[in-house]
């Protein structure tokens, strides 16, 4: 496997133990539909959350939140809505990002709640 997938597999799972810590319940992980894949889908107090997950070893292109652009925010939308209606889900959705930064010998995470509403 290369080293950036490597890199966003711990991310993905750093970022599922961070949420599980918080007390938010793992409903789904790489749930893929057509070209779209929501990397956790997790639930909390009544609520869908649809999280996408960077990770990133440098800021030399951005922060990794900056890499969730308009069109990976609309191939999310169709994704959770096709989710929605598999899991009859009446109630509210959010979606949020998760930042997970390396350094040297350290990282930092950063939970972007109700970061963006797809149009």
């Amino acid at each position: 496997m290369a080293q950036h997938n490597d890199l966003g597999a711990t991310g993905e799972r750093m970022a599922k133990e961070f949420l599980i810590q918080k007390g938010y319940e793992i409903l789904d992980e790489n749930w893929v539909y057509e070209r779209a894949e929501i990397d956790l889908i997790a639930y909390l107090d009544h609520i869908i959350i649809f999280v996408e997950v960077k990770t990133r070893s440098s800021t030399g292109f951005g922060l990794p939140e900056d890499f969730v652009n308009r069109t990976k925010q609309q191939l999310l939308a169709s994704a959770a809505d096709e989710y929605i209606e598999i899991m009859d889900h009446e109630g509210e959705v959010r979606f949020d990002i998760i930042s997970i930064l390396f350094t040297k010998n350290n990282h930092a995470i950063k939970h972007i709640e109700d970061a963006f509403w797809p149009t």
